[in-house]
């Protein structure tokens, strides 16, 4: 196809809008641009084919021969791009809402309180995508990521779900609690950790603590992270809000706490969500509010 040889769109636009309507104010009005703008796009058309698509000639205009053929191999690919538009629509539509997060997270902070989130939406279909890494937000692809940092990822969206500082902490009586300690004296004491590279890993190694120089690692899936270390099988770099009932409790002990300000962020595309992604992230900000 030779695409410079075709019309302007917008004259084609307004020539197939004419041809349904009949009269130019209501191919304005369907197309939300003036009357005047559909007659000059009428004219333009007729000036680039080198054609008389209309008849002028009575009270109100007409299509001739050559208008109609053109009106209705218009109408057979306007109609076609529609019909293409909408299915393509439809299947986003149904397409499961895919949210990016650690296993940590969702064993921890989201699974617990997913079931509010499927009583109140029960149309909605959820993937949840264990993965450490921030992966690319794609139309079609992840639609939302939460990730924990100090935020500003460039080219997202993002905002702030849950502050909390990273921490150690371990079962009383493996390690001594002492003042002034840092990671990088905890090296020689067992660890678990969780597989893949995750926040607690990234976090470590800002310190130089690389978990490859631990004297005993045992890598654990996420979700059995916190079961470990609660009975006494190592120690666990982790968020505080995951184990504030613990330490409250005396079923832990923090050796270290981070001092700056992260946290878990809502992490999404520039631009408007798709409505099921709108509804968790509304829904995620409820929550937000409910444990602030």
């Amino acid at each position: 196809m030779n695409w410079r040889d075709l019309p302007p769109m917008a004259s084609l636009r307004a020539f197939a809008a004419f041809s349904e309507a009949g009269n130019v104010k209501l191919a304005g009005a369907a197309l939300n641009v003036s009357h005047a703008a559909i007659s000059q796009h009428l004219r333009a058309l007729e000036a680039h084919l080198g054609v008389g698509l209309l008849d002028r000639s009575g009270r109100a205009l007409s299509l001739t021969e050559k208008g109609e053929q053109l009106a209705r191999a218009l109408d057979l690919g306007f109609g076609a791009i529609g019909a293409a538009v909408q299915d393509l629509k439809g299947a986003d539509a149904n397409r499961p809402l895919h949210i990016s997060c650690t296993s940590s997270f969702a064993a921890s902070w989201l699974m617990p309180r997913l079931p509010g989130f499927r009583a109140l939406h029960p149309e909605i279909n959820l993937m949840l995508d264990p993965s450490p890494e921030l992966v690319a937000l794609t139309p079609g692809g992840v639609d939302i990521a939460i990730r924990y940092g100090q935020g500003g990822w460039p080219g997202h969206d993002v905002e702030m779900l849950l502050a909390s500082p990273m921490v150690i902490v371990a079962a009383p009586g493996l390690v001594p609690v002492k003042e002034g300690r840092t990671p990088a004296d905890l090296v020689n004491y067992p660890w678990l950790d969780e597989l893949g590279t995750t926040e607690s890993t990234n976090w470590l190694e800002s310190y130089g603590v690389s978990p490859s120089g631990w004297v005993s690692r045992v890598q654990v899936p996420g979700n059995l992270l916190l079961d470990g270390v609660r009975s006494g099988q190592g120690v666990v770099v982790t968020v505080r809000h995951f184990v504030e009932d613990d330490l409250k409790s005396g079923r832990l002990v923090e050796l270290f706490c981070e001092t700056d300000q992260r946290g878990y962020h809502i992490v999404t595309r520039p631009g408007v969500l798709r409505p099921s992604a709108r509804s968790f992230v509304q829904w995620l900000r409820r929550q937000k509010n409910m444990s602030s």
